[in-house]
């Protein structure tokens, strides 16, 4: 059996994949990963065995790049979907070729245009989600993306959610249907709906991000997907760990951080205002060391689930990856979101007793202190360690038997 995992994203884009790949290779599926042509992505997956097909242009050559704004204009983002839509069409056909099953995820329109692909070759094919923010519930409104803002004046979540839907088909309708029509394929009318399905799979973890039923959706949730990282510690790292009482760790994953540019300094003026000594990740912001004290280490690409156990607290922008593992590590947060799903994980972070929720992208010295404050008590540690005894590990299992199941029709989890 042949299976095709397709995304389009930063590392919490690519991650779960990663471990959903190794599971299925260990019930005897032969697996591919189209991604990013990111050094990164393609070191973590060959780090596994697991063949990577290049898609696109580099997603932190993407991220990074200078802007006169922090996000595209929304002149800017039919542009790049059209540009994104077409080399999913590329790369995934060819890879494509062949498979038995094709699972889609990462940004909407890389996702329409895997999933199209499978649509003409015939392959039974699953959406997926690393956040249940996305799937229409009249029981909140949907994420207003720099660029796409809703009016105030529209309050009510079905309404909310239909304009959400027009959005879509007015940024990615025209180049999907394009790319679909040189294919011989129908015209898609509802580009969310289309890339949602009747069936999506919500791949989080039920105590983080607790699913709520809604009527006409029909969603799995199989848990986060999750692969036990076996890497050592560098080892000038762990001399660092050695040497005093546990760290804070700060780090903002892909976040490029243009609104708050002088963050390594506040970091660390605020972690030392805790008496506490701090060990910042580079990331794709470039984060460094502020001075030449022995009180601060900067790491690069590291194993966060042996880390995240020998730290004192975790501060970083909510990413549903970076978030997953800090809850299943007990180790205390600080979120400051940026973007997106991120306000929501900072949500659950606070709701759940684990951690502070910072108020805004761009923290100062006095309002991340406050913060570690709050992180830093015994209480909200012992709650962590409560908390990181209920997270599912076999989300990644859970997802490649049901994925199997569906091809040889055990199971019905995934349309035709």
């Amino acid at each position: 059996m042949r299976v095709l995992l397709s995304t389009y994203g930063s590392r919490g884009d690519v991650e779960p994949l990663v471990g959903l790949a190794v599971r299925l290779r260990e019930l005897g599926a032969e697996v591919w990963v189209c991604a990013p042509p990111d050094e990164d992505f393609a070191q973590r997956l060959a780090g596994v065995g697991v063949p990577m097909v290049p898609v696109g242009r580099s997603a932190r050559a993407l991220t990074t790049a200078p802007s006169p704004s922090p996000s595209p204009s929304p002149a800017d983002l039919p542009r790049r979907a059209a540009e994104l839509i077409a080399g999913q069409f590329d790369a995934v056909t060819a890879a494509a070729e062949g498979c038995d099953a094709l699972v889609a995820t990462g940004m909407m329109p890389a996702a329409a245009g895997a999933l199209s692909v499978a649509e003409k070759l015939g392959i039974r094919s699953v959406s997926v989600t690393f956040q249940q923010l996305t799937l229409p519930s009249p029981d909140r409104p949907p994420l207003a993306y720099p660029g796409r803002p809703f009016p105030p004046e529209v309050t009510d979540n079905r309404a909310l959610w239909d304009l959400d839907a027009q959005s879509n088909n007015a940024l990615f309708g025209v180049a999907l249907n394009t790319n679909r029509a040189s294919i011989g394929l129908p015209p898609v009318e509802n580009v969310r709906d289309y890339v949602i399905g009747g069936r999506p799979w919500l791949a989080t973890d039920p105590i983080l991000d607790p699913w709520q039923e809604t009527p006409d959706l029909d969603v799995v949730q199989t848990g986060a997907w999750i692969l036990p990282d076996e890497r050592p510690l560098p080892a000038e790292l762990v001399a660092f760990l050695d040497a005093g009482t546990p760290p804070v760790y700060v780090g903002f994953g892909s976040m490029p951080m243009r609104a708050s540019t002088d963050v390594a300094e506040v970091a660390v003026e605020a972690i030392r205002a805790q008496g506490r000594r701090a060990l910042v990740g580079r990331g794709w912001a470039g984060l460094a060391l502020i001075d030449d004290r022995d009180d601060c280490f900067v790491v690069g690409e590291v194993n966060h689930q042996a880390l995240f156990g020998r730290v004192a607290a975790v501060v970083h922008h909510g990413g549903a990856g970076t978030t997953t593992t800090a809850a299943r590590a007990g180790a205390p947060q600080v979120v400051v979101p940026q973007a997106a799903d991120q306000p929501y994980w900072a949500g659950r972070v606070a709701e759940l007793g684990v951690g502070a929720s910072h108020e805004g992208p761009a923290p100062t010295v006095e309002s991340l202190s406050a913060a570690l404050k709050a992180a830093l008590t015994p209480e909200t540690r012992a709650r962590a360690t409560a908390v990181a005894g209920m997270i599912r590990a076999d989300g990644a299992t859970v997802a490649a038997k049901l994925l199997l199941d569906a091809v040889t029709g055990e199971r019905p989890p995934m349309p035709a």
